[in-house]
């Protein structure tokens, strides 16, 4: 128990048998429960686990039949966790990359009811450009940046740490059988929790690498993966929570910003090419192309702005 509600840690583990000894020795003795879901692990992680709950009362190991990425994997917790009434459920992953010793920080806001939805931020402290491998460090910061658009919640920074916590009101209110189940899950889920108007603060971790782990993430992949999956979870966003839900003009603003904005670009590389070509062009077709570019982005800052100023609340 933590402040008087029920904790839960889910644990999502694949081929993780080199760390999730660790994982498990570490967790805080308030956590009620423990649960470790196997997502078809290939070496014998399950029967480290095993060893583990023929001592600890708190573990509870589900084995999945069939591997569903680390997302599928930690909605099969969030499931568990539901069906239980837990009242806060954290994440934390199996190949021990999440402080112990910052989970107090991650359920507190939750347990109090000051937020529905904690997420751990490893960029708040100085140290995370050193620590951080270069290439994680800037790919996490564009994926950010663009979660940041896609999903309304402009106060948070790291968008693909696991290390989380939310609310049983959440955890009911969400679909969960709908959310992403690979490594965009964490990005789908804010504009999930956006759209059912939940509140969701930003956290301090230390980041931890160096420690033997394996990452399972192939950056090619994800660069490609997860923005087509923000660019859809965008659009459905602005069209339940500003049309269906509650008419907000912002949505013209888009509209116009995501039309102008490429007319005015790509007429604008048209003519360059005719200059460059064949020759002169028009003045008033220059005028006119830089008038759609600067136009459209305009209609796009107005529109972000209108949506940091829509969700401001939700932190």
């Amino acid at each position: 128990m933590f402040e008087g509600k029920s904790i839960a840690v889910v644990i999502p583990a694949y081929n993780e048998s080199a760390l999730i000894g660790k994982v498990i020795e570490t967790m805080p003795e308030f956590v009620d429960h423990i649960i470790v879901v196997d997502d078809c692990s290939r070496d014998n992680t399950k029967e480290i686990v095993k060893r583990y709950q023929s001592t600890n009362p708190k573990i509870t190991l589900i084995e999945h039949q069939e591997n569903q990425g680390v997302g599928g994997a930690i909605v099969t917790g969030y499931k568990w966790a539901r069906g239980k009434k837990i009242d806060v459920t954290a994440v934390m992953a199996g190949d021990a990359q999440m402080d112990p010793a910052d989970l107090p920080n991650i359920v507190r806001p939750v347990a109090r009811g000051e937020a529905d939805y904690t997420k751990g931020n490893r960029l708040f402290h100085g140290e995370a450009w050193k620590v951080m491998p270069k290439y994680r460090y800037l790919g996490n910061s564009f994926l950010s940046l663009l979660t940041k658009i896609a999903s309304g919640y402009w106060h948070i920074a790291d968008s693909q740490t696991g290390y989380t916590a939310i609310s049983l009101e959440a955890l009911e209110l969400l679909d969960l059988d709908k959310i992403y189940k690979r490594y965009g899950m964490p990005n789908d889920i804010l504009i999930r929790l956006n759209e059912l108007n939940m509140r969701v603060r930003d956290v301090p971790v230390r980041p931890v690498y160096n420690i033997g782990e394996k990452s399972g993430i192939k950056l090619r992949k994800v660069l490609f993966t997860i923005p087509v999956l923000l660019l859809r979870g965008f659009f459905r966003r602005l069209f339940f929570k500003y049309v269906v839900q509650d008419f907000h003009p912002l949505v013209f603003f888009y509209l116009m910003g995501l039309t102008l904005t490429p007319s005015g670009f790509l007429f604008g590389l048209y003519l360059i090419g005719h200059r460059l070509m064949v020759g002169p062009v028009n003045e008033t077709s220059a005028l006119f192309a830089a008038f759609l570019f600067i136009s459209g982005l305009q209609s796009l800052f107005f529109a972000m702005w209108f949506d940091m100023d829509y969700n401001k609340e939700l932190k």
